[in-house]
């Protein structure tokens, strides 16, 4: 299960290094296809990755990645759009920048329940944050699940001391006590905790599964998607591949996510605690009944009342499902 690795200069885009996996090999028999890949370093982000690279599923279908790390989505949106990247990964907060003609999404991932609003000891009540700084990282799930609590406690953004920071910056300002609270998710709250051990959490995805669904998603530029058809369908065939092998073997992916990050298996055990995989049939049947536009459907409305998009976005228009089942013959 050695990943070979090679390390370049971070970008200004935000990421803080680059992980180039290479396939050199070609599924057509041709040179292979390059695809630059953005990730996030958790276990929802990284495991496909790590287990395509392991398994040579990218040298089996001709694809050469390039797999760089961000710290979030909405970063890899803006380098989708410069051409910075041809593919990427984004959490649910994210969604409201497809769905506004930013980018296509080309596959679920997993359903997630990693996101949190967090306080400082004392602050035991939503109500309680009326009124406190709270830190969370804009247009990210961390800014989802916040803005759901506050309007399950009767209040709103605007009731609150919104601080923006990137995820790192929450990490030391909570630790430092600089913020009351944050919207954000694990496994950066693992480590909050050894430095605030008496952090309380007052919200989950889960408190809101009835009435919405947290899915991540790979997602690619619009000209990769219109223009690179091969590309295109070599990347989703791989991406379902590893999927399988994902659903199949669920500990080895998390010892392979482990070494991609550089990480202990246990932090990425617990991690992935926190996350519902999905695999490739499930999805085309969610695909097919119509599951997942539902899923969609929803939070566009939910981005929709929270002003993120002037009106609700038919599904079809940003998830290429079709592409996706299609990539499996």
């Amino acid at each position: 299960m050695s990943l070979p690795r090679r390390f370049s200069a971070a970008t200004a885009l935000g990421t803080a290094a680059v992980l180039a996996l290479s396939a050199c090999g070609s599924g057509s028999g041709g040179d292979a296809v390059e695809v630059d890949f953005g990730y996030i370093n958790d276990y929802n982000g990284t495991s496909l990755l790590a287990i395509a690279e392991d398994q040579k599923i990218w040298e089996k279908h001709g694809l050469e990645v390039n797999a760089k790390v961000f710290t979030n989505g909405p970063l890899q949106i803006q380098a989708l759009g410069t051409g910075d990247l041809d593919a990427g990964y984004i959490g649910p907060g994210a969604f409201w920048l497809p769905a506004s003609g930013q980018a296509k999404i080309i596959a679920l991932n997993t359903l997630g329940n990693a996101d949190r609003v967090i306080a400082q000891g004392g602050i035991t009540s939503l109500a309680q944050l009326k009124g406190k700084s709270v830190g969370v990282p804009e247009g990210t799930s961390g800014d989802m699940i916040l803005t759901l609590a506050l309007e399950k406690a009767g209040l709103t953004k605007k009731d609150v001391k919104v601080v923006n920071m990137d995820a790192s910056t929450i990490v030391s300002a909570f630790s430092s006590k600089q913020i009351d609270a944050a919207g954000f998710w694990y496994p950066a709250i693992a480590t909050i905790k050894k430095q605030v051990p008496d952090l309380a959490e007052l919200a989950k995805n889960s408190d809101f599964e009835a009435e919405m669904a947290f899915p991540t998603a790979f997602v690619a530029g619009n000209e990769v998607v219109s223009g690179e058809k091969d590309k295109t369908t070599k990347l989703l065939a791989a991406l379902r591949e590893a999927m399988e092998y994902r659903t199949a073997n669920m500990d080895e992916s998390i010892e392979l996510t482990a070494e991609m990050l550089d990480m202990p298996v246990d932090q990425v055990k617990a991690d992935a605690a926190n996350v519902k995989v999905l695999s490739a049939e499930e999805l085309d049947t969610m695909t097919g009944d119509g599951t997942i536009d539902k899923w969609l459907t929803t939070m566009t409305r939910y981005f929709v009342d929270t002003g993120k998009l002037d009106s609700p976005v038919d599904p079809k228009t940003f998830y290429t499902g079709d592409l996706f089942t299609a990539a499996a013959k």
